[in-house]
C-alpha cells in the first residue's frame, strides 16, 4: 500500500539510535545483531510500514484508533510500548456466561471514526461504552522489541514450562488463521494472539480499519453492520504486503537493551528470584531453529514463561481465547525502565504499587515481597530499574 509517511517519526528514530550509539550504549528499536543486508532491508521497509499514516482512500476506518501504527507504540522509541495511550474493551457477564458484545461493537472499542474532513461523505461516529456493558477494561500498549524471539521459541518449551508442578501457569491455545488450528498464545495481554503476522494483520484491521486477506471483515460501527454500506473503500484494502512488512519489522527488532548492572542490581535479582518471582519472571529462553541466523537457537531474556496465570483480583474478567477472566499473561519484564506506568490499565504509577497489586497465584510472591527489609527492597527494585 502506499501511503503518506510520517516523516518527523523516521527522523525522531534515526536521531534517537545515532544518539545512544555515541554513547556506546545498545538502541532501543533498532534492528537484531547479525542481519544480512537483505534482512536490514526488510526491517527498513516493515519501519517504513510502521511509521507511515493510513488514509481513507487505503482503507482507514470507518472506525478506527490510530492512523499509524507508530502512534501507539512510541516510548522509548518506534515499536515500543506506551504509558498514555490506552485502549478500552468492554463485556457483559450475565449468569456466569461471558459475553463480549460484538453485536454493540465490542469487545474492542475503535475511538475515533472517518467523516467528511478525512474525505468521506458520511459522518461515522467513535464508538463509546454502551450502557448494557458490566465489564469495562484500559489497556496499555505493550512493547514489541525481541518479539521475534518469543515468535521464535518453540511452543513445546512453553508446554513444557506449563507442565511445571510448582507453577500452575497454563498456555492459552487459540486460532492460528495460517496454522489453520490452535497453537500456543504469545503474545496479548492474554496471550491471545499466536504468531506476529496474525498480531499484524489483528492490529491492521481492528485498531485502524484495514483489512485484508486473512482478515477480510471490517468492523461494524459500534456493532451496526449495516453502516458499512457507507464505508468508502469496501473489500480488501491491503494486498497482504502490508500485513507481512508490520509482521516482518517486529520480527526483527532486537530485545530492549540492558542498563547498567551494579553490585546493588545482582543482589536484587537475587531478592527477586528469593521471594518467587522469578518462577513466573522466567529470566532466560531459548528459541529453536530458524533460517534468520540472528533468531536460529538464540538465548534471550524476557523474564517472562508467557504463560496465563490466575491473577486473582488483579485479572482484567476478559475472556479471549482460552483465557478466564482472572488468567493474565506472565508480562515480560525487559524494557521495564523505559516505563512510568505498570500493569495492563497502567494503574500502577511505581514499581512498588505494580507489585504489591499483583494477587492470585502471585500473591505468596507479593506477600514476601511487602515483609522483606527496606534495604532488600530499594536493591529489588534496582534491579527492576535496569531491565
Amino acid at each position: 500500500m502506499r501511503k503518506l509517511t510520517i516523516g518527523f517519526l523516521c527522523v525522531l528514530v534515526s536521531v534517537t539510535l545515532e544518539a545512544q550509539q555515541r554513547r556506546g550504549a545498545p538502541a532501543p528499536g533498532g534492528p537484531l545483531a547479525g542481519l544480512n543486508a537483505a534482512q536490514r532491508a526488510a526491517f527498513a521497509d516493515g519501519l517504513d510500514e510502521f511509521t507511515e499514516v493510513d488514509s481513507v482512500a487505503e482503507g482507514l476506518g470507518p472506525v478506527f484508533n490510530e492512523r499509524s501504527c507508530a502512534a501507539c507504540h512510541p516510548t522509548p522509541a518506534i515499536g515500543g510500548g506506551s504509558n498514555t495511550r490506552m485502549v478500552t474493551r468492554f463485556a457483559r457477564r450475565t449468569g456466569g456466561v461471558f459475553d463480549p458484545l460484538a453485536n454493540l461493537g465490542g469487545s474492542l472499542v475503535q475511538d475515533h471514526a472517518i467523516g467528511p474532513p478525512d474525505g468521506s461523505p458520511h459522518a461515522f461516529q467513535p464508538e463509546r461504552v454502551p450502557p448494557i456493558a458490566t465489564i469495562v477494561v484500559r489497556r496499555r500498549t505493550t512493547p514489541l522489541f525481541g518479539l521475534g524471539l518469543v515468535e521464535a521459541t518453540p511452543d513445546a518449551t512453553f508446554l513444557a514450562l506449563a507442565a511445571r508442578v510448582d507453577v500452575p501457569g497454563r498456555v492459552n491455545l487459540v486460532d492460528n488463521v495460517r496454522a489453520g488450528m490452535k497453537t500456543v498464545g504469545k503474545f496479548g495481554w492474554k496471550a491471545q494472539v499466536p504468531s506476529l503476522f496474525q498480531f499484524a494483520g489483528d492490529a491492521y484491521l481492528n485498531e485502524m480499519g484495514i483489512t485484508s486477506a486473512d482478515f477480510p471483515n471490517e468492523s461494524c460501527p459500534q456493532g451496526n453492520c449495516a453502516e458499512l454500506a457507507f464505508n468508502p473503500a469496501p473489500g480488501i484494502n491491503d494486498d497482504g504486503s502490508g500485513v507481512a512488512a508490520l509482521a516482518q519489522f517486529m520480527a526483527l527488532l532486537a530485545p530492549p537493551p540492558r542498563g547498567a548492572q551494579t553490585r546493588d542490581v545482582n543482589d536484587g535479582e537475587a531478592v527477586f528470584e528469593h521471594v518467587g518471582c522469578a518462577a513466573c519472571h522466567v529470566s532466560t529462553l531459548r528459541t529453536g531453529s530458524n533460517p534468520i541466523n540472528a533468531l536460529d537457537r538464540k538465548t534471550y531474556h524476557p523474564y517472562s514463561d508467557f504463560l496465563i496465570h490466575d491473577m486473582g483480583a488483579l485479572g482484567d474478567r476478559l475472556e479471549m481465547g482460552d483465557a478466564k477472566g482472572p488468567e493474565m499473561r506472565t508480562a515480560p519484564l525487559w524494557g521495564l525502565r523505559f516505563m512510568s506506568a505498570y500493569l495492563h490499565d497502567g494503574h500502577a504509577m511505581t514499581l512498588d504499587q505494580a507489585i504489591l497489586a499483583h494477587d492470585g497465584q502471585a500473591r505468596a510472591a507479593r506477600d514476601r515481597f511487602a515483609a522483606l527489609p527496606p534495604n532488600d527492597r530499594t536493591k529489588l527494585i534496582a534491579f527492576l530499574r535496569s531491565l
